[in-house]
């Protein structure tokens, strides 16, 4: 063999090696989203549902922070629920105020959490899955509950959810989209890779959803036209909460599919600008997010089970999967009186078994 045709085959070779280090990185760092996402999550749901303020340490002393500290290192059994070592969660994210239907939960994350191997699953649920047992849709179950008077809107659903998977749910973190783009906007934006260009004629205006439009049958004044264009570009809150909530874009972008695709990239986003000098050593900034979070969450993770959690975020490393609930699940029934002529998904084979199936494969 001669000198060139070694040259050729030894780059040939580097090329290739060197593309699958970039495909490996790519993956890592995804993964180390999910991973700080949760932390986050889990952080602000301690500071902010809980409402801890700056003086905590002179009302509770110490001793609760050692306390907490032997939580986060010992991950003890008996302060945290879980069954067959797994402790199950929901992240859930609703309109808040300033919006037409604030307590509808358009965004609904299945978590479970493994004990034993660390590994973290996350299942995102389509919002408009049909509950027959109560005639709505799966993102109404919030709403409804905090109606009842015999439960909760995080109890009701976590049931529900825990019903239509077939697991337990322990817990439940609700987030309102006020505190997303106040958290961008509290870091001072964030630069966002745009995949795909994508018009969206019919982003809804808050406050608009019952406006008669002057007779306009069409209804336009409710709506605005938002555009992206494919490429780098900077983002404040309320740019980055359009870009994540569009789902009327015609063609791919209009899936729910690609929404959970664009949350990521804010979401990585937004973990690399916190995680940055300009925000981690900024105690304005640091004590501005523990506030959003005081206004913007709720939870029923107690305090030690929020430090147990995180110790496992902290060691799950590369064990997260991202998972969406497969449309070959779901089908799309015909608007009837029997959904109230709504648009939903229900389950194709007219119950849940098959999908149970397939979340116990995922948390084996």
């Amino acid at each position: 063999m001669d000198t060139v045709t070694k040259n050729i085959e030894k780059s040939s070779k580097s090329d290739h090696k060197s593309k699958l280090f970039d495909l490996k990185n790519k993956v890592l760092n995804y993964k180390r989203s999910l991973r700080i996402l949760l932390i986050s999550v889990v952080i602000v749901g301690i500071y902010g549902g809980l409402h801890l303020s700056e003086d905590i340490m002179e009302k509770t002393g110490a001793d609760h922070y050692t306390g907490l500290l032997g939580d986060f290192i010992r991950t003890p059994d008996g302060k945290i629920l879980k069954d067959n070592e797994r402790t199950n969660l929901l992240l859930l994210g609703k309109g808040g105020e300033g919006h037409d239907s604030p307590d509808l939960t358009d965004t609904i994350i299945f978590v479970s959490v493994d004990h034993l191997s660390d590994e973290i699953v996350f299942i995102s649920l389509p919002r408009d899955i049909w509950v027959k047992e109560y005639r709505a849709k799966l993102n109404s179950i919030y709403y409804w509950g905090n109606r009842r008077e015999d439960t909760t809107g995080m109890d009701f659903v976590k049931q529900t959810v825990g019903e239509i998977l077939d697991q337990p749910v322990h817990y439940a973190v609700v987030v309102d989209f006020t505190a997303f783009k106040d958290v961008i906007d509290i870091i001072e934006g964030i630069d966002v890779e745009v995949e795909n260009s994508f018009v969206d004629e019919k982003y809804p205006l808050p406050g608009k959803g019952n406006d008669l439009c002057d007779g306009d049958p069409s209804y336009g004044c409710r709506y605005e036209t938002i555009t992206f264009q494919s490429g780098r570009q900077y983002m404040d809150g309320e740019t980055a909460l359009k870009f994540v909530r569009s789902r009327n874009a015609e063609g791919d972008e209009g899936t729910d599919i690609a929404r959970a695709a664009r949350q990521q990239k804010v979401i990585t986003a937004v973990k690399e600008k916190v995680i940055s000098s300009d925000v981690f050593l900024s105690r304005e900034k640091v004590n501005a997010l523990i506030s959003t979070g005081q206004e913007h969450i709720e939870t029923d993770l107690d305090m030690s089970a929020a430090a147990i959690l995180a110790r496992r975020g902290l060691e799950a490393k590369g064990q997260i999967s991202s998972n969406i609930l497969p449309e070959d699940f779901l089908e799309n029934p015909k608007p009837s009186e029997e959904q109230d002529n709504l648009y939903v998904f229900t389950p194709i084979d007219g119950d849940w078994s098959e999908i149970r199936q397939w979340v116990k494969q995922l948390l084996k």
